[in-house]
């Protein structure tokens, strides 16, 4: 049985950075007591923050990172051409990540203001999926290892993936924990999809949607939500923008 193209044996996987912090290759790198069984599962062709080794015969290619340069557009092109399957690891490589705020403002502003007299290139930046076809999706700030190593798995054995459907809400009440917006903080944990285990809000902090919109959002439940604590639109709509991965139709400013 073949998945995606992919023979259930051990595959030959590359990982690749674009304009990104690297923490959700770190993530897959960082797995304690399971990185030997999840390696020998793998073969590992080219992954920096693993081995010195660089391959060019990968079946699966993790790319983490937006796109934000032309060369970075071309180099994302020729990984396309080589990977059978194709994955877009994390919020930037899924969204454009914190990166795409840049985008609200005019380019030539932005460069000017963070680099001064020493221009650099950039563009606009864009999500994987704008540049090359994307076979899987992962999003996350950085990813869930436990949910990254699932997912090889089940690539490696040809197993179907399914991603929760609900809100980051139903994980929360699921741990009976108190819900931050009583604590006074925005959550967009109603609108967000889960998968993550809750583990923003299980530590007393706001979800900030880095995993995309949930399929089975109330959003007009949401805003009656906001507007019962207190939090206008324009708050709301600067949480909602910061990674690039909610609706825009979420939150009326008019």
């Amino acid at each position: 049985m073949k998945y995606l193209g992919i023979d259930p044996e051990k595959i030959k996987i590359g990982s690749f950075d674009f304009t990104c912090c690297e923490g959700c290759q770190l993530q897959l790198a960082n797995k304690e007591d399971t990185l030997v069984d999840f390696l020998n599962l793998l073969e590992v062709v080219n992954f920096r923050e693993i081995s010195s080794y660089r391959g060019e015969d990968y079946d699966i290619a993790l790319i983490e990172g937006a796109i934000s340069r032309q060369d970075e557009v071309e180099r994302l092109k020729r990984i396309r051409e080589q990977a059978k399957v194709l994955v877009a690891l994390g919020t930037c490589a899924c969204f454009g990540g914190v990166n795409q705020i840049k985008n609200k403002f005019e380019i030539e502003d932005v460069v000017r203001e963070v680099y001064g007299d020493d221009p650099v290139e950039t563009l606009p930046v864009r999500k994987i999926s704008d540049v090359v076809k994307v076979d899987l999706e992962i999003p996350g700030c950085p990813v869930s290892k436990e949910e990254v190593e699932k997912i090889v798995v089940d690539l490696v054995t040809g197993a179907e993936i399914n991603f929760p459907k609900y809100p980051v809400c139903v994980e929360c009440r699921r741990k009976v924990n108190t819900c931050v917006f009583d604590l006074g903080l925005l959550c967009l944990g109603p609108i967000t999809r889960a998968g993550c285990g809750a583990v923003c809000t299980s530590g007393k902090t706001a979800c900030i949607g880095c995993r995309g919109p949930a399929e089975e959002a109330n959003y007009e439940e949401f805003r009656q939500v906001l507007k019962e604590h207190g939090f206008t639109p324009r708050e709301a709509r600067e949480r909602i923008d910061f990674y690039g991965g909610l609706p825009e139709m979420v939150i009326d400013e008019s």
